[in-house]
């Protein structure tokens, strides 16, 4: 493999030159930058990407750190910030963090180190601060950090209403809620959007919600909770699609029939739902949307581009699936 002394040798230049014309750094004189140019062809040389992320303090790569990579919602977003990125000449980084705050820590020193340009987080635990201390662009995708920080989110609370207000539709009396983390603020949100919905109703305590940890083991486990505490209930709104397809396991264990006589209705619209059976409404977040916004924004910061806005909060769609019925 040719390197950057071959490439001078062939040219008949110093190497500082040949570096000069690669950076287009100093003046050269086109005849010299012609033979520089006719050796890098000629020897097929690559420049070593790690040199010059060290001398440019660049990398042309960009971060992406996500808390679950078991949940399907996240490599498919994943996939849509990398076929942006690529597109404009980034390659990316993908970090799992699994929620834990030391392990992001860890992460974020890596990235630093490799001179990455930019970040794209979901993260609970990452502060304004430290996000601050990082002194590089960084866009939250999925959750807020801070009303400063560039952020891409979908509308969590009318979202929810929607899911709760559907199943009233549906013909469903008592509709209990499998909640995210209460760490989470889009967990929260949902929340407080099915509350709005359904928290007025005289039959309605706090015994009809239970945390599912976004998880689908941990919702089997909530949902046979709820349904041996309240076998009444017709209706289970799960803030997000995993949790709902680990509802529609339990409802099975219980002996409920999905939707003849429990209607689920699952959050964000994953691939995977369509592969249940029953096939799982939900609310679909625009996910590839969400990915290719938040890639765009973040090279623009990098490339100090104009930006027209740092927040995003995009609409969500009811889709109607198998797992829901009209009574």
């Amino acid at each position: 493999m040719a390197t950057i002394k071959d490439v001078a040798k062939q040219a008949g230049v110093s190497v500082a030159t040949v570096s000069r014309v690669m950076n287009s750094n100093g003046y050269v004189n086109e005849n010299t930058k012609k033979k520089v140019d006719a050796a890098i062809q000629q020897l097929n040389y690559k420049p070593n990407a790690v040199a010059r992320s060290l001398y440019k303090k660049t990398s042309k790569t960009i971060g992406l750190m996500v808390p679950d990579i078991v949940n399907p919602f996240f490599p498919e977003l994943a996939r849509a910030v990398e076929d942006t990125a690529h597109k404009l000449g980034y390659n990316v980084v993908f970090c799992n963090t699994d929620e834990n705050a030391e392990k992001e820590e860890d992460y974020l020193e890596i990235l630093l180190q490799k001179y990455v340009d930019g970040l794209i987080v979901a993260s609970n635990t990452l502060t304004a601060e430290k996000v601050k201390q990082l002194n590089i662009p960084v866009v939250s995708i999925d959750r807020k950090i801070n009303a400063d920080i560039p952020t891409v989110v979908v509308k969590n609370k009318s979202g929810a209403q929607k899911a709760a207000s559907f199943l009233k539709e549906m013909g469903c009396k008592r509709i209990a809620h499998l909640s995210g983390p209460e760490h989470i603020d889009n967990a929260m949100e949902r929340r407080a959007g099915y509350l709005e919905e359904v928290g007025s109703e005289p039959w309605f305590d706090a015994s009809y919600i239970e945390d599912g940890n976004y998880e689908m083991k941990t919702a089997i486990k909530a949902t046979l909770q709820l349904l041996n505490r309240h076998p009444e209930i017709d209706g289970i709104f799960a803030g997000n699609d995993v949790m709902a397809i680990g509802a529609i396991k339990a409802a099975h264990q219980f002996g409920k029939k999905v939707p003849e006589e429990l209607a689920i209705i699952g959050f964000d619209g994953i691939a995977l739902s369509e592969a249940t059976t029953p096939e799982l409404t939900t609310v679909g977040q625009p996910i590839y949307d969400m990915g290719t916004i938040v890639a765009d924004l973040l090279v623009k910061l990098i490339e100090k581009k104009p930006v027209e806005n740092t927040f995003y909060e995009l609409d969500v769609e009811l889709i109607e699936r198998e797992s829901t019925r009209n009574v």
